[in-house]
């Protein structure tokens, strides 16, 4: 009883932390995997509850589904990434 206990307590705290990463990190691939953290953290919250096939579905329909989705339009969008110029490079031209 008290395994179960610490064992529920640290995947709720790698829900919320997790969850608040996604939120938090301005990097979207950063926040993509910490999504898959939450999402995996859940699945586990089900087995605990006994419902084995939800957390299945939740592993096949948001972490598999989800998360390569989000992963592929992170690769497909291009973005340019520049330096802005400094006052003195600016004041050059």
């Amino acid at each position: 009883m008290v395994v179960e206990t610490i064992a529920f307590a640290l995947f709720a705290l790698v829900t919320v932390g997790a969850s608040l990463g996604v939120v938090l990190v301005e990097d979207v691939w950063h926040s993509a995997l910490l999504l898959g953290a939450a999402l995996l953290s859940v699945a586990v919250h089900y087995v605990m509850l006994q419902a084995e096939f939800l957390a299945a579905m939740q592993i096949l329909v948001y972490v598999g589904g989800v998360l390569v989705l989000i992963t592929f339009a992170v690769m497909l969008v291009r973005t340019d990434v520049t330096e802005p110029e400094t006052d003195a490079e600016v004041t050059r031209s």
